[in-house]
């Protein structure tokens, strides 16, 4: 009897990443290449096609469910479509789901890249067995999903828990989106990073500039340094995580979930925060609140390939998903290639 698996895409606007994953999360087979992201929808979908085959290649003998793509928004989960994604030229209102059901002969399902990334931690990561999760990204943005009551909270044509562009002050750097005290704009980690730049100046002799080989100092060149005892660093990295706090307590008072997990490339210096995160939100959250545990996410850079398995493996409650129905495929070669 052979192995069921989902296909995972994880679609960003740097790196196109796909996986097979079976259904304990595991992951059987990988592959990545740069995203094609100016070349156009055509261009990116090709890719998606060849990196299939490619991690099939690797574990041929599997039963392949379907395909479950994490892409960045906006997009509409439902109807498979990617509305407008900033990050990739051309993209506008592209049926995705249905355009990959036709070349790969298989059942797609789309989602926001953040919500598949909460799926993940939640499924698998540092949320299983939780009921509800809020996850958090705190990277060159800030975003994340949430699951509440067993099932990821869409919104209005998916929109739902865009948590970066929460405001959290009325002070600060314009955020991207062009509003003044975003979530994102103060606690990112490219506002960690433009505040240890503004810090510091090149050839200073500071370790920060050292670390950044005296170029721009990045938020992961802040905790570098705050790993080696540089006071600078200290400073800087206690300011993140008492902005985290205060948007970490909005989120609790929002969806009172079970657990908030943290992922991103600043989780990596969680350990370091969690003490002033931890202070903030016992100093600033009602007291019903204090007690939900903040987590640092388990799953990695793979979370979002994973939660976009689990749309294939699993239904909205957690249980193992039926065989999903999907049209004649106007590519029937590949769907050979794909079940055998």
């Amino acid at each position: 009897m052979s192995i069921e698996a989902a296909l995972a895409i994880d679609l960003g606007g740097t790196e196109l990443r796909a996986a097979l994953v079976d259904r304990e999360g595991k992951i059987l087979a990988f592959a990545a290449v740069p995203t094609q992201a100016q070349a156009g929808p055509d261009a990116v979908i090709g890719q998606i096609e060849a990196l299939a085959a490619t991690v099939h290649a690797e574990a041929p003998g599997l039963s392949i469910l379907g395909v479950g793509v994490g892409a960045p928004g906006p997009l509409d989960p439902l109807a498979g479509i990617a509305v407008g994604p900033p990050t990739l030229a051309g993209w506008q209102d592209v049926p995705l789901a249905d355009i990959l059901e036709r070349r790969l002969g298989l059942p797609v399902r789309l989602e926001n890249d953040a919500n598949a990334a909460a799926l993940g931690e939640w499924r698998f990561g540092a949320g299983h067995g939780a009921r509800s999760l809020v996850f958090v990204t705190v990277s060159t943005g800030i975003g994340g999903g949430v699951v509440a009551d067993g099932r990821i909270l869409h919104g209005r044509r998916g929109l739902a828990a865009e948590i970066g562009h929460m405001t959290i002050t009325n002070e600060g750097e314009r955020c991207v989106c062009g509003v003044v005290g975003c979530f994102e704009a103060i606690a990112s980690g490219t506002a960690l990073g433009r505040r240890a730049d503004a810090a510091t100046s090149a050839f200073d002799g500071s370790t920060l500039r050292r670390l950044s080989a005296n170029a721009e100092v990045t938020g992961r060149h802040v905790v570098e340094a705050a790993r080696l005892q540089d006071d600078l660093a200290l400073a800087l990295l206690e300011e993140e995580a008492r902005w985290l706090g205060v948007g970490f307590t909005n989120l609790l008072h929002l969806y009172s979930p079970d657990v908030l997990v943290v992922g991103g490339g600043i989780a990596n210096g969680f350990d370091l925060m969690a003490p002033v995160i931890g202070a903030t939100i016992r100093q600033r959250a009602m007291r019903a609140y204090r007690d939900v545990p903040v987590l640092q996410a388990q799953l990695g850079r793979h979370a979002g390939l994973v939660g976009a398995a689990s749309l294939v493996l699993f239904d909205d409650l957690g249980t193992l998903a039926a065989p999903m129905p999907v049209g004649p495929s106007t590519y029937p070669d590949t769907r050979r290639d794909f079940n055998g």
